[in-house]
């Protein structure tokens, strides 16, 4: 709308009217009176930071200064729109394996309860030798039944008890970190999860430097919104980096986080002066 000539607060209004979430309806509503009133845009969206985040206000802003704000909006939507498609195939590879792993679960159960009981009376009652493999599933089927079920509950108990430690650990700086770079190297799903970081990151930090956001700035949003923390890691120290005169391409391939692709693409796109271009690119791979 904005695009088409429609004034700002129309569109604001517009919002408020489709929007079936109170907490954004109420914020446009706000939104749209200060603005009505000759407030900034990016200046009233910042008194409700629970529905903009400092990624949405520092592009808002530098479009406002640049006078390239329906551009920067546009930009805004594309970004949001392909990160909720990135998110929505992380949660789909990471539904199935779940399915698996729970249908797989029942099986076991089934077998282990039921099933391998049975064949050890045939077993038994025929009297041959039978393979380890064999014995060590019926001994895991005897301490299922086992009665009263001690072995069980401290099998799960200490499952349990592993669950909160980590869920304790990772609540810290130190231990999130500690463990996003394990999640980083997990088959399969460590690529899923560094793609998709590393996608996230080149987005956001093309579609900040291509709106006029500084790069140090743009750097210091990407690094709160990474989403992992040795991903974050690895841009602080870029941010540094270049702070000190360096370069983010040398500076991300010292830390060994990213791909080295996405590494060579950058120093290109640093080289050729290019590198809001080239941070578009790798974020559409």
């Amino acid at each position: 709308m904005f695009n088409a000539g429609v004034p700002m607060v129309r569109c604001l209004k517009v919002l408020q009217e489709q929007s079936s979430n109170y907490k954004i309806k109420y914020a446009l509503k706000m939104i749209s009176a200060e603005v009505e009133e000759g407030t900034e845009l990016s200046e009233a969206m910042r008194k409700h930071p629970a529905c903009f985040d400092e990624l949405f206000l520092s592009m808002v802003a530098a479009g406002e200064v640049g006078g390239v704000l329906d551009e920067v909006l546009e930009r805004l939507a594309v970004m949001l729109e392909k990160n909720a498609k990135t998110l929505s195939e992380i949660k789909s590879a990471m539904s199935y394996p779940k399915t698996v792993m729970f249908i797989a679960l029942a099986v076991f159960f089934g077998m282990t309860t039921f099933l391998l009981p049975t064949f050890a009376k045939i077993f038994e009652e025929i009297g041959t030798e039978l393979p380890a493999f064999t014995v060590f599933m019926l001994g895991i089927s005897a301490f299922c039944r086992t009665w009263p079920p001690i072995p069980q509950v401290t099998a799960i108990g200490t499952i349990i008890f592993i669950y909160v430690v980590y869920t304790m650990v990772y609540k810290t700086d130190q231990g999130r970190l500690f463990f996003d770079k394990i999640f980083l190297k997990l088959p399969i799903f460590g690529d899923i999860i560094e793609k998709s970081a590393v996608a996230r990151f080149c987005m956001i930090f093309g579609t900040l430097t291509r709106s006029g956001v500084p790069m140090l700035k743009s750097l210091e949003i990407v690094r709160n919104v990474a989403g992992n923390a040795a991903i974050a890691e690895s841009v602080e120290y870029a941010r540094q980096e270049i702070q000190s005169g360096g370069m983010i391409s040398i500076a991300l391939q010292e830390k060994k986080v990213f791909p080295s692709l996405a590494v060579q693409m950058m120093a290109i796109g640093e080289e050729t002066g290019e590198l809001d271009a080239m941070l578009m690119k790798v974020g559409a791979f």
